[in-house]
């Protein structure tokens, strides 16, 4: 499953121990949004851990799947993304 994932997290310190964490299952397309291949197992995994790492009272992490069809879809303006590479990592 294609999965946008954004976030919106208070601490620097849990920002970048979840930015760690999502970088290892997808790639990051703009400041707070990840994009990632996955399976429902490694979803459930990285569900498991982002938990783990958020103050459920004040931060936020949002789970848009997308179908093929709409990420065909997809579309920017201005800068694409990060400095990162754009390419998809299938878990």
């Amino acid at each position: 499953m294609y999965m946008v994932i954004a976030y919106d997290i208070t601490s620097d310190r849990r920002r970048s121990k979840l930015v760690k964490v999502l970088k290892d299952y997808g790639t990051r397309v703009n400041y707070s949004v990840f994009e990632c291949e996955m399976g429902k197992e490694a979803l459930v995994e990285l569900k498991k851990k982002i938990t783990e790492i958020v103050n459920k009272k004040r931060d936020s992490v949002l789970f848009y799947e997308l179908c093929k069809g709409c990420r065909g879809k997809m579309d920017s303006i201005g800068m694409k993304g990060s400095d990162e590479s754009h390419g998809i990592i299938t878990i």
